[in-house]
Order: structure tokens, then sequence, then C-alpha cells
């Protein structure tokens, strides 16, 4: 059984009567589970089960709840789901290949595929195909909801089996897949049948290109393919080949050029000196060469030199539309090699880390307007010059920026506002919505007091059974975050926990700590500052980088990773989005809000306190 496909479109699908899907980079499969078991066939009709075996292993865990609804076919993409808008297909096609067995089952068990459904075509044995897709939608959605199965694409669940469902709002899917660099949208009348086989114009795919500038270095007689450069070290770096997206005349011209410029040929390859510019779409970079390149246009306002494997790395994924990022290879520190262009790609790759801890909270941020090279200043009201995208909360006389989106983080940092400060709760907030205890050593070498700090009071969130998550400060010492669920806890009742910490510590060891106000009577000792956690003070964002001299970051941690071998001087820019590709810290946070057991713990602090009274 053939799918159906949908047809590839340029210009932005937005219709009356249509809805947007993620489209998943994956392998386009159909599952199906009748009478003789379960199948899981690619669109070239391969199974897939022998490669991918975790999926008929989850579905027969869940045999007894499935039985009622079989014979059962679903249409979707088998995925490595990297995040919930994007697959990572390079994984997927490493898995493909393998033919180890035993290899085949570790995989599986430690980093499962799942099968991302976004049609269902039978249920029960009766056919669906024929039904508009708003209906089949909704039987969808139905069937996941009976079965007491998820109903949103995540890559940390054990639910292998997730439904892909329907935006009404093209651009509010849009602003997700360029935030989360995912492949693009398929767009779908919801009244079309699903018609097998056939690629239709009912459903459009539109995709998250990404640009680069490069330079043609050779044309291939056999196949008419021309072979596309960039420089790296002053040397041709070769990204692949492009034949799709030219017009006749223009593939004509471009042939033409190739032949009346070549410095040499051979039977199969015509080559020519870098001379010609063109401006390439393309999907992704794997394994060196783009992937589904299209031709987009000439450059004739660019020199060969100007396209370079620098510029072609910093357009790996797509910033903000109509957002012009200045003087990008502005120098920032003085001993580090950071240009403005590695900071801005730097936010960009942890905009969908950083941001959740961002969203509406009243923002105040320190701008280095010249890098380390000048004065710093702290900036809480949004400037005037500030573009309409930037949307402000005013508060005690301040018209704060709030920053929700990727667009108006880019431009933040293209002002140069390097650190990033929140407050300990939104604009929505009633009360806390986490508890922060900020261990700040009096110097860096005195950094192992926080760590010791902090596997104190460890100790006393797991006796409690309280959720904590720890970072660095990005400076000198280290973050314990508590998150709470929103609207319940007052900043007293904070106060009444975070006071109690202080004096425990204290009582394990004076020598080390204080809650000493006066920075001349602290000795060597850390400060606890647990007044710091209240109404108007801040504290720096996760992933929010520093005006120090290493271009230090404050970066989440595994609580493993908080022992005497810390160093916190190596927590920078770079060792920071190394870090990210090995997994987030901080990826169930907003989950724990909801599972945080702070009540009885407060009930408790609050029992001892009216005693003392």
């Amino acid at each position: 059984m053939k799918p159906m496909l949908p047809t590839l479109t340029f210009d932005r699908p937005i219709k009356k009567g249509w809805v947007y899907e993620v489209k998943y980079d994956g392998f386009r499969a159909l599952l199906k589970w009748d009478e003789n078991g379960i199948g899981l066939i690619s669109r070239n009709e391969k199974p897939l089960l022998e490669q991918f075996p975790e999926i008929s292993g989850f579905l027969l865990k869940l045999e007894e709840k499935f039985m009622p609804f079989l014979p059962l076919q679903l249409d979707g993409e088998l995925v490595s789901l990297e995040n919930p808008y994007k697959a990572d297909f390079s994984s997927l096609q490493i898995r493909g290949r393998l033919k180890a067995k035993n290899r085949i089952a570790e995989l599986a068990e430690v980093s499962p595929c799942r099968f991302m459904a976004f049609d269902v075509l039978a249920i029960r044995g009766k056919s669906l195909s024929s039904l508009p897709l708003q209906k089949r939608k909704e039987l969808l959605i139905d069937f996941f909801e009976s079965l007491e199965l998820e109903t949103t694409a995540d890559p940390s669940s054990s639910q292998l089996l997730q439904p892909v469902l329907p935006y009404d709002k093209f651009d509010e899917l849009w602003e997700k897949i360029v935030l989360y660099d995912g492949e693009g949208i398929v767009a779908k009348n919801i009244t079309s049948l699903w018609e097998e086989g056939k690629r239709s114009t009912n459903w459009l795919k539109y995709k998250n290109w990404k640009y680069v500038s490069c330079f043609v270095t050779s044309f291939d007689k056999t196949n008419g393919y021309f072979y596309i450069g960039v420089y790296q070290d002053k040397q041709v770096a070769n990204i692949g080949q492009v034949l799709f997206g030219f017009k006749p005349d223009e593939k004509q011209a471009l042939g033409q050029i190739v032949k009346q410029n070549k410095i040499s040929e051979d039977q199969q390859f015509i080559y020519v000196e870098p001379a010609i510019c063109l401006e390439v779409k393309y999907l992704e970079l794997y394994e060196n060469q783009l992937r589904e390149p299209h031709f987009h246009q000439f450059r004739l306002d660019l020199k060969p030199a100007d396209c370079t494997y620098e510029q072609f790395i910093f357009q790996q994924k797509n910033l903000p539309e109509e957002l012009e990022i200045t003087h990008p290879d502005k120098p920032l520190w003085e001993n580090q090699d950071i240009r403005k262009a590695d900071y801005i790609l730097y936010l960009r790759e942890v905009s969908p880390y950083m941001l959740p801890f961002l969203k509406d909270r009243p923002l105040t941020v320190i701008r280095y307007p010249h890098g380390m090279f000048g004065e710093a200043f702290y900036q809480k009201n949004c400037p005037d010059y500030a573009p309409e995208f930037v949307h402000t909360y005013a508060m005690e006389d301040i018209n704060y920026i709030i920053c929700n989106n990727l667009k108006t983080l880019i431009w933040l940092g293209n002002q140069l506002a390097i650190e990033f400060h929140v407050p300990f709760h939104t604009i929505y907030s009633h009360g806390a919505s986490e508890i922060v205890f900020d261990l700040d050593p009096p110097s860096i070498d005195a950094f192992p007091l926080a760590v010791k700090a902090a596997l104190l009071i460890k100790e006393v969130l797991d006796q409690l059974n309280l959720i904590g998550f720890i970072k660095t400060s990005g400076n000198k010492g280290l973050q314990i975050y508590l998150p709470l669920p929103e609207g319940q806890f007052s900043y007293d009742d904070t106060r009444l926990f975070t006071s109690f910490i202080a004096e425990y510590l204290i009582s394990k060891d004076p020598g080390s700590f204080t809650i000493e106000r006066m920075k001349k009577n602290r000795g060597n000792r850390l400060y606890v500052d647990y007044v710091q956690h209240g109404v108007g003070k801040t504290i720096v964002a996760p992933y929010s980088m520093r005006g120090n001299e290493h271009a230090g970051v404050a970066t989440p941690l595994f609580w493993e990773e908080v022992n005497e071998k810390l160093e916190p001087r190596k927590f920078t820019l770079k060792t920071a989005l190394r870090r990210i590709k090995q997994g987030d810290p901080f990826k169930n946070y907003f989950q724990a809000k909801t599972l945080q057991p702070f009540a009885p713990v407060l009930d408790i602090l609050k029992n001892q306190a009216s005693k003392k009274g």
C-alpha cells in the first residue's frame, strides 16, 4: 500500500479551511496491526520492525488496551525525536543501516525511535480513508485518549507511539519550527480524503530552508549536477551538488559559463576555478554534504572569497526573518576568540532551553555595547527605538521587556545584551514561582565552599523528598532551584524555608558559612543570602552569559557533577554549546513544579515558627 504524499511548495501555504502539522524528518511508514500481527512498512514497501523492534515491543506491552481497536492502520513517520518539533534524521539513518542484532537491541533500549502518527486509516477493521481529514484527525485523537496515551510530542517519554496534532494557525506553528529548527510544516485541506499513492495538492509541504552562499567547482556531464563549495582555511571545501531549482534558461546559462571557463576536463567532469557564486537552499548539513539542495539565485554581488565555511556554519539555523545582525565580526572579549556572530549563534542554539526561563518575566539586562572593551550598563526600561515585536510590561514606572520569543532574544543579542536577569515570579504570578539559593563564595578560589554548601543542601532536599536543580552562576558561585507550583506560596512562605536552610548550613559549619550582610565581617566564609530571594530581586537566568573575562555561562549541571573536581571557569560559551548536545539538566524543571511536595515541609516550618512565637 503506497502512502498519500504532499506536494512541495515554496510559498507559505496559508489557506482558509486548512490545518498545519509538524513535518518530521524520518522514514514515512504505515503501521498495521491485524490478525497477522504488527507490521511497519516503509513508503518503499520495506519492513522496518527488524531494525526498529522497540515499536512492536511498546505496542505489545499494551496489547490488551489495543485489542478493541484491531484491525488498525495508522499513517505516520518513524523518527528519532530530538525535540517536539524536530527529528534527527542522521541518527535514524544510522539505526536503519545496522545489521548486528545485539547492537540494534541495545540502541532500541537506550535511544528508542518512535512512530509519530498523523492519520488513522482503519479502526476495528473499518476503512476511514474516505472520511474528510478533519474527521480522521478527531478519530485519531479520540483513539489516543481512549488508550489513555499522552497526546503531545515528547522525546523524553517512554511512549513510542505519539500523535501529530493539527494547528489552526500557520504562524503559531512556524515560530516553533524556526525556534526548534524543525524540518518544516505540512499544510492539509480539512476536507481532503486519503488517496493511496497520490501526490496531492490537498497536502502541501513547506520546508524550513537554510541558505548558503557558495561557488561552482565542477559540472558532472553524466547527470547534470553542479558541484559547489566554500572556502575553509583558504582551501576549497566541497559541500555537495545541486540539480533542482533552476529554471531551464538559468541551468543552460550556468552550463555555458562553466564550459567557457573550464580549467580542465575529464571523462566525467568539467572543472572551473571558484568564480561563479550561487545561493543554494537546503535542509541541513549531513556528513558534510547538503541535504535536499535547491538552487535559489545567482549572487553576482559576491566574490568567491565571501563564500566561507564560517559564514556557512553561522547560517546552519535560521534566524528570525527581517532581523538584521549588525557588525557580526565585532570582537567581544579581549582574551577569548568570540565575535558578535558567535554570540548570536550561541543565543540561537540555546534559545529553546533559555526562553522558558525568560517567559513572562520582567527582564533586566546588562548591555556591553563595546563588548568587554568598554563600559557596561543595566537596562530595565525598554528603549524607545525597540521594534514593534518587542513586548513590554509596565510595573513601578518601568516599562520592562518581556522576552517570550526568539525574535526578541536575538534582537537583544544584537543590542549586545550579554547578561539576562529575571525575578522569581512571572507577570501573572501570585507569589514565588521558585525558590533559589545563591551560594556566592568570597572569591573564585573559594569555590569549594559553594560545592560544600550545595551538597549539604542536597542532603536536606533528599531527606524532605524535595526536587532541586543546580547551575553555576557563570561567575564564582552555584545556584540551587526548587520549582514551585504557581500561585500557591508567598514570599513569606519561601522565606521560612530559605532562612531554615541558612541556619542549617551555619549550624553544620559556622567556619565556612555566614548570614552576615557586612562584607568586612564575613572573613573567608560563604555568604548565605536568604534575603536575596524576594519581591523585586533578580537572579541570572539559566544559560545566560556573564560579562567576565572567561566568557562564563550560567550553566545547568547534573547533581553528580557537583563535587571537589568542579571548576567554574570551565563553563563558557563554547563548553555550554557542547553540553547541550549531551542533554539538558533542567529538562524536567517545569514538570517538577506540579510534583514538588513543598506544602508539607512548609506546614512543619510554620508549626515550629508558631511554637517559637
